[in-house]
């Protein structure tokens, strides 16, 4: 099947992973999108189990997932919050399955969470009770995870998606709008390969970046930027079928091609020359 219509950067091999699971990106409601970027559903049913790879974003996912293998509580389902990943993320995809997923914002998590820093669940998976904060009076986040996973149209598992996160919508917070404008302009302005030409983007030193940075996305600045150098060099591999990898590097800040391999070889696993548009 062809893959879902807009960006999935990040996704090693995605077309080999769009041809053995459905991978859908659908919008959460208007109240809702300035704090998740989108929800991401995907179902499968495979005869041989396969492991998907992603190199991921600074961003905190809350996950509902089911999979026909496993314990029985593996089968009812489950509410997890996943922290950043730091490293490559691999996921085993046996027998059938389906996860609706929701991608928060970089930067945007906490107020969801307010009492603790963000990179207090960097690499960890916790229960989504245990890491949000809910609406007062209402049920905990696992109590939705039926409503989430059991629809078969994607309309009703987004509108469950929707009614579980509306009532949770935090009150204005202006140090996770600023880290979440940092974040964002780390990623689309790829004239910043600095952490102090980000810092005076937003008029603070870099210790002050630094501290938002670990109170509100979870990871250094250092390491949002690195990130999204990986990222570019990522979708140039599987894209471009004749890369130029020392033109690339300098493009990315990198002081030589070899940094850059470097980088992407510990990040991913395997060097960049290992890709090739099929």
């Amino acid at each position: 099947m062809a893959g879902p219509g807009r960006e999935t950067r990040g996704i090693v091999d995605a077309p080999d992973l769009f041809t053995r699971v459905r991978f859908r990106l659908r919008d959460p409601a208007p109240e809702l999108r300035p704090h998740v970027e989108h929800y991401w559903l995907i179902d499968w049913d495979l005869s041989e189990p396969y492991t998907s790879q992603v190199v991921p974003h600074p961003c905190v996912h809350l996950v509902f997932q089911r999979t026909g293998t496993g314990s029985e509580s593996e089968r009812a389902g489950s509410a997890q919050v996943y922290g950043v990943v730091q490293g490559l993320f691999s996921q085993r995809l046996e027998g059938r399955g389906r996860v609706c997923g929701v991608k928060f914002r970089a930067g945007a998590f906490r107020p969801f969470a307010p009492h603790r820093p963000v990179s207090a669940w960097t690499g960890l998976r916790v229960p989504a009770d245990e890491a949000m904060a809910v609406a007062k009076g209402g049920p905990p986040l696992s109590a939705a995870t039926r409503d989430v996973l059991d629809p078969p149209g994607e309309d009703a598992r987004v509108a469950a998606l929707d009614a579980c996160l509306l009532p949770l919508v935090p009150p204005s917070d202006p140090q996770a709008e600023l880290a979440r404008a940092l974040a964002e302009r780390a990623r689309a302005d790829r004239s910043l390969l600095r952490v102090d030409a980000l810092a005076r983007a937003g008029e603070m030193s870099v210790r002050s970046l630094q501290r938002l940075f670990s109170g509100y996305v979870g990871v250094s600045p250092k390491w949002v930027i690195l990130r999204h150098r990986i990222h570019e060099a990522l979708q140039r591999a599987v894209t471009d079928p004749e890369p130029d990898w020392a033109r690339l590097a300098g493009d990315l800040g990198y002081s030589d091609q070899a940094h850059l391999v470097r980088d992407f070889t510990a990040t991913v696993g395997v060097p960049p020359t290992a890709f090739a548009p099929r």
